[in-house]
């Protein structure tokens, strides 16, 4: 079911010498990947570990995120998930690392994927899909177990400012998922896509402040959260179908899900919310794994303490 990648071809620009330490570190990047991954993880958690050490302003914003979302816990399990998400964050990296250089024999035996079955069941009648996952540290192996599945897909992102880093990476996204990488900012090619029946990869649940967002609750706290799900398939004309990867004992599980039933509503605020309760059932499989050191409750309704702000 893949189709053939579409690429970006080399700007001679990058050959340039200035551009030669960035080859040397993708070259490096490739010779890591040839270890095991089992050492890969170790290394990445030790790194986590004195980065959990070293950085007490980061570490205070995940206490703050946890503390804030599992009111319930007590202050040593809180203080263990606080570790354990910088142990993620260090894996994370050359688990990135991984999902983009190695090769597919590497990674099929260690990543499984179920539920594939519901995306070609949303695609049956030639709709578009949005594959909407969450902000994990662990969310570029999933997006390789669904290459792996062989579904093809286009990945939204932000262009870099780096003009190798945004070279690179948007060929390898278009090699690996067998679809052009897609820039948040143009809507028109997301809709086109969509409305060709292609599936876009999309994760909505790091919030920026723009205009149509709204509060409502992730795990009981008011949120400023985007309500462009339900736009984007209502403009798309496309299903929504969530899928969610985790790490078990140095293995993965990408679990693709049913696409949601009667969404959009034409309920912003119940959309949201839906939308909202869904990465919240994800979280509770894999705490430690999703993005803690954002500072996901950066914006507060009116009237609302900064609950970041120093006292």
């Amino acid at each position: 079911m893949s189709t053939a990648p579409e690429t970006a071809p080399l700007p001679r620009a990058l050959l340039h010498p200035r551009w030669w330490l960035a080859w040397a570190l993708l070259g490096i990047g490739r010779l890591l990947c040839r270890l095991p991954v089992g050492w890969l993880l170790a290394i990445g958690s030790g790194i986590g570990w004195t980065v959990w050490r070293l950085l007490p302003s980061r570490r205070r914003i995940v206490r703050i995120n946890l503390r804030l979302c599992f009111p319930e816990l007590d202050e040593p399990t809180i203080v263990r998930m606080v570790e354990g998400h910088f142990r993620a964050l260090g894996m994370g990296l050359f688990e990135a690392l991984l999902a983009w250089l190695a090769p597919d024999a590497k990674l099929r035996d260690r990543i499984e994927v179920r539920g594939i079955e519901h995306l070609d069941a949303a695609h049956a009648d030639g709709a578009g899909v949005l594959l909407l996952t969450g902000h994990f540290t662990q969310l570029e192996m999933a997006a390789r177990g669904i290459c792996l599945a062989q579904r093809p897909f286009h990945a939204m992102y932000r262009p870099a400012d780096n003009a190798f880093v945004d070279w690179w990476m948007h060929r390898w996204r278009a090699e690996r998922s067998g679809r052009p990488a897609l820039p948040k900012d143009d809507l028109k090619s997301l809709l086109r896509a969509l409305r060709s029946g292609h599936a876009v990869w999309y994760g909505p649940d790091q919030t920026l402040e723009v205009p149509g967002a709204i509060f409502v609750p992730f795990f009981g706290v008011p949120t400023l959260t985007l309500t462009a799900t339900a736009k984007l398939a209502t403009l798309g004309r496309a299903r929504v179908v969530p899928f969610f990867g985790e790490r078990r004992n140095g293995r993965y599980l990408v679990t693709v899900q049913p696409a949601l039933e009667n969404f959009p509503s034409g309920d912003d605020v119940a959309d949201a919310r839906r939308i909202n309760a869904l990465i919240e059932d994800a979280v509770l499989k894999c705490p430690e794994q999703y993005f803690w050191s954002h500072r996901r409750f950066k914006h507060r309704p009116p009237g609302a303490e900064d609950v970041y702000r120093r006292t």
